[in-house]
């Protein structure tokens, strides 16, 4: 059989075939992180020194010398929690502005600049103060990553400088090429970013020769993906994804919180905690959570202020505190079946993957949803590093298997009156690369901004703004003569590049887009759940913006005219004009899609005559001195 290599856009089909370096796969996770390697399409994580643990909890103190990942990093919660952090991969991407809505839930202080915007006006990212630094997420993340290539090195004997990192389906631009920032720092090429769903179903695929359609259920630390893939000889191709970007683990762990400090307070205690009193709380909380994956229930001792209490939690109540949470992530799961229009019964078997599966309650909504118990040949907190091994063995050796990911979100660009103008539909199988043609508004428009956007919803307002450009040097022409070529170029990787073209002057600017990290928007499932819930007054307000624009394109062109041949006018005519202008303005100031149509029908009747009139006029000039035998 011929090997069918992974390659990226613009690349060879064999783009790392002179390289013959050992490239690993990377888990970047909000709890706990694993990296393994693959050899002849047998992958394996790799251990400590010990041989026993794969996970390296991704947990950092930074003390006064290197900082300390791992184990020995969450040991130190206990002793000098105001130096830990934990949870991180949650910031990524994120902004001052983002980071206001999970404010409650970070146990760690968040810096913020006295300035929130860069020189060159660019949202600032995230920034944390921990002990005597001030350190980014990506810093953060790139010291997880340094012991994991360290970890890698050592196992293997040998310099490590190449991997595939896995991400949530569901993370945007700005927290991919986050990622990616981190990986740089710790001295890793990425040779390409997976979704972690994606991953997942890789490693089923080749453990268990499975075809059909499989459900990916990803329920780790920080993040929800749910993906729809169908297997088939050797192609991995994703149907349809969703998910959460900010509901996972972690918020078990505070309902755990939460209650153990109802208790205390029921108890006569007063509670007033600092970050560290959080930290060390949740880290309790957490061994609670999963001592209850085996046992009915548990009791603890919380020492906060001084003051010891015990308490007991059951299974039961437990699963109370999560209900809610296990709820939303069965909710998504359902929408995404519907996008996918496939039935539970036709999914062949459901993946689980992320420690977060390992409640019984999730255990059990998922049974109960797909009518069938979940996979679980591959242990979950290891199954993405596998996955994510065998796509870095076939970037580097080549493979028999293709992978085919999809845009999780959909992109466009604004149009005039804030219109979305949708290029590369959700759901689409990547790389991909479309164009759309685009017109100016005025006459004489010598510019363009180019606006992309990302989102379901109709109105650029209520979509997540990515980038923004200039096309300059369009020449003088009438509105809509111009013709602007946008094109859309998604890599292997899900990032984006945009350019446009005037095609008259090869006019041409491009922009690679870049994470804006203060936009003040909800999560990306969060978009696409309210583009469900809204979808009917979208399409009206869409519809209704695109006759106000309309109304004042018509309202332009006759003003021009007017202008231009003001002579051809009767006072009758331009008296019937201007009140038909005044109507069409009023009607375009209310809410009436058909009072807009109505009264600019009603100037394209009073201004029909003055029309007439300077076509009459253009046909004399035309013929003028010419005798009528020369006339055709």
């Amino acid at each position: 059989m011929a090997l069918l290599k992974i390659h990226e856009p613009g690349e060879t089909p064999l783009p790392h075939e002179e390289e013959r370096q050992i490239a690993v796969g990377i888990d970047l996770g909000t709890t706990n992180s694993v990296v393994a390697i693959s050899n002849s399409e047998k992958p394996e994580v790799l251990r400590d020194k010990s041989g026993g643990n794969a996970i390296v909890p991704s947990v950092v103190y930074y003390g006064d010398d290197t900082p300390v990942v791992g184990e020995a990093a969450r040991d130190q919660i206990n002793t000098d929690a105001s130096r830990v952090v934990s949870s991180v991969k949650r910031l990524m991407g994120r902004g001052i502005e983002d980071v206001k809505t999970i404010a409650g839930t970070l146990p760690y202080h968040v810096e913020v600049p006295e300035k929130s915007e860069t020189e060159n006006g660019e949202p600032m990212m995230v920034r944390l103060n921990v002990g005597n630094r001030v350190l980014t997420p990506v810093e953060v993340s790139a010291d997880i990553l340094r012991a994991l290539r360290a970890r890698a090195e050592e196992s293997l004997d040998q310099p490590v400088e190449k991997a595939v990192i896995t991400v949530p389906a569901y993370f945007d631009d700005g927290a991919r090429t986050a990622t990616k920032d981190a990986a740089k720092l710790a001295g890793i090429e990425v040779l390409r970013l997976v979704n972690e769903p994606t991953a997942a179903a890789l490693a089923y695929g080749l453990d268990n020769g499975a075809e059909g359609l499989y459900a990916v259920y990803d329920l780790g630390g920080g993040t929800f993906d749910i993906s729809l893939l169908k297997m088939q000889k050797g192609v991995f191709q994703v149907k349809a994804t969703g998910g959460d970007a900010a509901l996972g683990g972690d918020d078990f762990d505070h309902a755990i919180a939460e209650h153990l400090l109802a208790a205390r307070k029921d108890g006569g205690a007063t509670d007033d905690l600092d970050a560290s009193d959080a930290k060390r709380l949740l880290k309790t909380a957490r061994t609670v959570k999963e001592s209850l994956t085996d046992q009915d229930s548990v009791e603890v001792t919380v020492a906060l202020n001084g003051t010891d209490t015990k308490h007991t939690v059951t299974r039961d109540q437990f699963d109370a505190m999560i209900a809610k949470l296990v709820a939303r992530t069965a909710a998504i799961t359902e929408q995404v079946l519907d996008d996918a229009d496939v039935l539970p019964e036709d999914v062949k078997g459901v993946v689980l993957v992320g420690g977060s599966t390992r409640v019984p309650a999730v255990r059990k909504a998922v049974a109960d949803l797909f009518e069938q118990e979940p996979l679980s040949d591959i242990d979950p907190d290891e199954v993405v590093a596998l996955g994510a091994a065998l796509q870095a063995e076939a970037l580097t050796g080549g493979s028999d298997n293709l992978l085919l990911d999809v845009t999780p979100l959909s992109l466009g660009l604004e149009t005039m009156g804030g219109i979305v103008e949708k290029v590369i539909d959700r759901n689409t199988p990547i790389p991909v690369s479309k164009a759309q043609e685009f017109t100016t508004y005025q006459d004489g428009q010598s510019a363009m901004m180019i606006h992309v956007v990302q989102g379901e919803r109709e109105m650029v307002d209520q979509c997540r703004s990515l980038a923004r450009f200039a096309l300059t040097g369009i020449p003088s022409m009438a509105a809509g003569a111009a013709r602007i070529r946008v094109q859309f170029n998604v890599d292997a990787d899900g990032l984006l590049t945009v350019s446009a073209r005037e095609e008259t002057t090869g006019t041409e600017q491009e922009v690679a887009v870049k994470p804006t990290y203060g936009i003040n928007e909800s999560d990306m499932a969060t978009m696409l759940r309210d583009s469900m819930v809204h979808a009917r007054e979208d399409m009206e307000m869409r519809v209704l913006t695109e006759a106000r624009v309309e109304g004042r394109r018509n309202i332009l062109a006759v003003n021009a005219a007017m202008d231009a041949d003001r002579a051809l006018l009767t006072k009758e005519d331009e008296a019937n004009i201007k009140q038909a202008i005044a109507n069409l303005e009023t009607a375009m100031a209310g809410e009436d899609r058909d009072a807009i149509n109505d009264a600019a029908e009603a100037l394209e009747n009073a201004s029909r005559p003055f029309a007439e009139a300077r076509m009459d006029s253009r046909i004399r000039q035309a013929l003028a001195g010419q005798n009528v035998d020369e006339v055709h």
